[in-house]
């Protein structure tokens, strides 16, 4: 039986940015000198995602002093976190590639860690934020998310949030090759890989600079992210609206044994009972259609099959 070889020859890291000039150039700084403890050819790949402050400079600079190693792919506006990571993806040229966040909250120096995991044999490296130090409002969503993830994968990573994670390039090539418009990657890199694995790493607070997710913005996204792995909200509706049905019959069963118990006054002569029918029925039905429309929305976009990104120019790629 032929032998597989897992070795890694050469890292690409992909990092979305906007709008992260005061941690930019600390982030590049430790990249770089953890990329060179791995001992293998690497490039850091600098994606920015429509920033409007001096991020942009900051990484021309960057990879002007850093021939070769440093790739900045500049979108033309902003299109999201994981679209930028997708188009990070569409130009490394690694047969290992590492995303992180550029928030500094996670720390480039796993990445040796990680390269060591990868030559193990694993196709996804995750990673699991110890002693996290996110709020509450953070923590709820990414918990209901993980469990979400682990029942439409089959995979029990237990940390799908954290951005910090490892794919070998045939599965960067698979995921690059779907065209849904509504991609969660932690999800979608799992789902083509034969073998994964978590470690720990380390979890700090952002110090510099602010987070780009609003509690209103966390909440479309847990919805987003839910919406795209699984069709299990429609199945959840079915039950719900069973229930409802159910209750619905034996409560009319009860008021009707207790207005003929009683008398009609007793009962407002079916008016009070009437109405709360009608709302509860109304709130089923709205929520089961709010829940198609989501659906035949992200149908409508993928048949469009408009581009996910655009990516204005490239700079610091060294043509072979």
């Amino acid at each position: 039986m032929l032998k597989k070889d897992y070795s890694v020859k050469k890292v690409s890291v992909v990092v979305p940015v906007y709008n992260e000039e005061g941690c930019l150039e600390e982030l590049i700084e430790r990249c770089l000198k953890s990329l060179e403890q791995t001992n293998k050819d690497y490039e850091l790949l600098l994606v920015d995602d429509g920033s409007i402050d001096r991020s942009i400079p900051i990484m021309v600079e960057a990879a002007e002093k850093n021939d070769g190693k440093v790739v900045v792919v500049i979108l033309n506006r902003n299109y999201g976190q994981h679209a930028a990571i997708m188009a990070g993806f569409a130009e490394a040229r690694g047969d290992l590639i590492i995303t992180i966040d550029a928030d500094l909250q996670n720390p480039p120096e796993e990445f040796p860690r990680i390269v060591e995991k990868a030559e193990e044999g694993y196709d996804v490296i995750g990673t699991v934020r110890a002693k996290r130090k996110d709020s509450i409002f953070r923590r709820a969503p990414s918990w209901v998310v993980n469990r979400i993830a682990q029942k439409a994968t089959g995979v029990k990573m237990k940390d799908y949030g954290c951005m910090l994670r490892a794919y070998r390039a045939p599965i960067v090539k698979a995921m690059l090759a779907c065209n849904e418009r509504s991609t969660f990657i932690p999800v979608l890199g799992n789902s083509f890989a034969r073998s994964t694995c978590e470690i720990d790493v380390g979890h700090s607070e952002r110090t510099i600079g602010t987070s780009k997710y609003s509690f209103m913005k966390l909440i479309n996204l847990q919805f987003n992210l839910l919406t795209c792995m699984t069709t299990a909200p429609l199945r959840i509706m079915s039950y719900v609206g069973g229930l409802v049905s159910t209750g619905g019959i034996l409560f009319g069963l009860i008021v009707l044994f207790l207005r003929f118990y009683y008398d009609a006054e007793w009962a407002a002569d079916g008016v009070f009972t009437l109405m709360a029918f009608v709302f509860i029925i109304a709130g089923v039905q709205l929520i089961a259609i709010g829940l198609l429309g989501e659906y035949l929305g992200r149908m409508y976009y993928d048949v469009r099959a408009r581009p996910r990104y655009f990516v204005e120019n490239v700079i610091g790629r060294k043509e072979n």
